[in-house]
């Protein structure tokens, strides 16, 4: 967040309840909620505190990875648009600017290419550690579990000071997650695994992963292989979500990468967080058809219920990916055929565009409500969302992870609380 502030601006307060006056210093168009422990109404007082559920008004830390501007419908990776780097550069390319600052250079994106590929296979020991739990056993919750385990596989991770070490790990994680998460759905729906194949791209290789079948060589689709590739560059970071302060939160007390990894999987298991495009596909199941639409419209702006996948905590605008990723859904149903569900979708956005009510209500579209659409036609399961949303998320978790990591100011985090309990009691005698 930036402020058009100068180093002399301050904050001037007057305590109503002493007459104190009290300047504080503004930076970067924040102050420091420590400052307002000095205002206090006596030597025996603690000191004012801030009261913020849900974090909606505070800055936890400074970062230099992501920025975005809600009013404004603006997503920036390290300064770049979304929408340039969604449509000029690999998934793998934006995984090196958001964790080295800068997009490879040729021979760069070479070398960090062929690291990601020589990493892709998993220890045996994970594969008997999938093969332990039950057939329906949710994908998601198995993926918590399966990246807390690699601290146990790979124990040097606890090194984190180690430059060297981090980024065999950084490695390790992005090279595996697709592996992980192909070796689960497979595990589920009772196949064989089947293993990465180094000749294939990123993506390409997940499909390979997800639905080869008895082919010698699996041969991905190129639209569905690029789909999805835009799919998790979208989704690479966005700034200080519930993911991603549970996993700076957790780094803070030096926790190793795969811990904290499993934390921020655990937060986008929500359906508050990562399951919000599944949500969107049973409100289009729920309607049906097109000629439903209208009614439904009806429904949602006298209150019965909400229009899921519009409206974002942070959008006030346009969500900026939401512009790509409808792009990539016209692409995507012309390998896999017509959708009934996107015919719904569309009606829904053009009457939504065109309504006061939402146009009031600044009610747009967001990134869930064609991903779980694209997701679907290119046959992979609702209960897998979040897994692909979290796949992409990956680079960007260890990115703020390890910013968190450097930066001097940040200590192991320990938020306040405002006490409403009884007040001292004691047992009867």
């Amino acid at each position: 967040m930036t402020g058009a502030t100068s180093p002399g601006d301050r904050l001037s307060i007057t305590d109503s309840r002493t007459g104190t006056v009290y300047e504080l210093p503004i930076q970067d168009g924040t102050i420091r909620a420590a400052d307002l422990r000095q205002i206090k109404t006596g030597a025996g007082d603690f000191g004012l505190m801030t009261y913020d559920p849900a974090f909606q008004n505070t800055a936890s830390c400074r970062s230099q990875i992501t920025f975005v501007d809600g009013d404004n419908g603006v997503l920036r990776y390290r300064g770049y648009p979304i929408e340039e780097l969604a449509a000029k550069r690999s998934f793998l390319e934006v995984c090196y600017l958001l964790l080295q600052g800068e997009l490879p250079t040729a021979d760069q994106e070479a070398q960090w290419v062929d690291e990601i590929t020589h990493h892709t296979f998993i220890h045996e020991g994970i594969r008997k550690f999938i093969d332990g739990f039950h057939h329906d056993a949710h994908p998601m919750g198995m993926l918590v579990s399966v990246v807390g385990a690699l601290s146990t596989f790979y124990p040097e991770a606890k090194d984190i000071h180690n430059p060297e070490t981090r980024h065999k790990q950084i490695v390790r994680l992005i090279a595996k997650m697709p592996t992980i998460a192909a070796f689960l759905y497979r595990h589920a729906a009772g196949l064989y695994y089947a293993y990465p194949d180094n000749d294939l791209r990123y993506t390409g290789n997940f499909l390979n992963m997800m639905w080869k079948g008895t082919e010698l060589k699996y041969k991905p689709d190129p639209v569905l292989e690029r789909a999805l590739d835009v799919l998790l560059v979208i989704h690479a970071d966005h700034e200080q979500n519930c993911s991603t302060s549970t996993m700076r939160l957790v780094g803070s007390s030096q926790a190793d990468p795969y811990s904290s990894m499993a934390a921020a999987c655990a937060a986008l298991y929500g359906p508050l967080h990562g399951g919000a495009n599944e949500q969107v596909l049973r409100m289009l199941t729920a309607i049906g058809q097109v000629s439903n639409v209208p009614d439904y419209i009806r429904r949602v702006k006298a209150g019965e219920f909400r229009l899921m996948g519009f409206g974002h905590r942070v959008y006030k605008n346009v969500d900026p990916r939401s512009r790509l990723i409808q792009k990539v859904a016209e692409e995507v149903f012309e390998v896999t055929g017509p959708s009934p569900l996107l015919d719904i979708a569309r009606e829904i956005e053009r009457i939504a565009l065109e309504d006061e009510y939402f146009i009031g209500h600044r009610l747009y579209p967001n990134v869930d409500f064609y991903s779980g659409i694209i997701y679907l036609a290119m046959g992979i399961p609702v209960e897998m969302f979040p897994v692909l949303f979290a796949i992409g998320r990956t680079p960007g978790w260890l990115a703020q992870w390890e910013e968190g990591l450097s930066d001097s100011e940040q200590k192991i985090g320990r938020p306040r609380q405002v006490y409403t309990g009884p007040e001292p009691r004691h047992l009867p005698d």
